[in-house]
């Protein structure tokens, strides 16, 4: 199958797909077709361009946003690489839904949580039962605030989530908790976090088991206590530090995540 009629059978299915052209300098015109799981098919004049560039656009890929990209024609990206280099001018052009954010909890650390998605490029869903509290005066960022439970949800839009998505459960109430971690093991969403200290995941565990979820490789999903070991403490770096414990278990990158550490989550 040629590069334009993958493309063309991409978009139409509405599958995550990426273009990178030659818009200025060396080679321009060329074309490189980039896509999740998928060889790079076509070439921008450079192994190594080829390389760098299909890097940056499945990561323009996991935000679905198109823009503009600047390398030298090796793929030098820094400065003082690009000094004495012509510059190849790219655009990538990106076809994919952005990746969703469903955050359940209207809590303090839910609004500083989705401004840090915004600028990620997630489309955020907050959801929580307390009509009093999900409003969408406490959370103008958020592109839906839900009044509801956590099952209709799920049941409604749960096949929706895959595997660039992100669920984040940030209260402590296991009316309310139970069910959104029951009802985000049974997506595919590629990230599950939940708010809360090691003793509340232990008791949280054991109220899951009694629900008849304790399968390992379920459990297994679950990133709680939820972000990095980054010593966060206002809201705003404990969303900093779930939203890069997102991208790590994205790509695969070993960090330090609380869930894998021992001792207490703040000093």
């Amino acid at each position: 199958m040629s590069m334009y009629e993958r493309w063309s059978e991409a978009v139409r299915a509405g599958e995550p797909i990426a273009l990178v052209t030659v818009v200025d300098g060396p080679g321009t015109g060329s074309k490189l077709l980039v896509e999740p799981g998928v060889a790079a098919q076509g070439t921008l004049g450079d192994s190594e361009l080829d390389r760098v560039a299909a890097r940056d656009a499945l990561a323009e890929l996991e935000a679905a946003r198109s823009g503009v990209r600047h390398y030298g024609p090796q793929g030098q990206t820094t400065p003082e690489d690009l000094i004495d280099a012509p510059i190849v001018q790219v655009f990538v052009d990106v076809h994919a839904p952005p990746p969703e954010m469903w955050i359940f909890g209207a809590v303090d650390f839910t609004a500083a949580l989705a401004r840090v998605a915004k600028v990620l490029g997630y489309q955020v869903t907050v959801c929580d039962a307390r009509e009093v509290f999900a409003t969408r005066r406490r959370f103008p960022m958020a592109d839906q605030v839900v009044v509801s439970w956590p099952t209709p949800v799920f049941d409604e839009r749960g096949a929706e989530l895959g595997p660039r998505d992100a669920v984040c459960i940030l209260t402590h109430d296991p009316k309310f908790d139970i069910p959104a971690v029951r009802g985000a093991l049974e997506t595919r969403v590629g990230y599950i976090g939940v708010m809360g200290s090691r003793r509340t995941h232990d008791t949280r565990l054991a109220r899951l088991a009694d629900a008849g979820v304790d399968a390992p490789a379920d459990l297994d999903r679950l990133m709680s206590p939820i972000g990095l070991d980054l010593g966060a403490r206002t809201p705003e770096e404990t969303a900093v530090s779930i939203c890069a414990e997102i991208i790590a278990r994205r790509t695969g990158r070993a960090v330090p995540s609380l869930r894998d550490s021992d001792g207490p989550i703040h000093d």
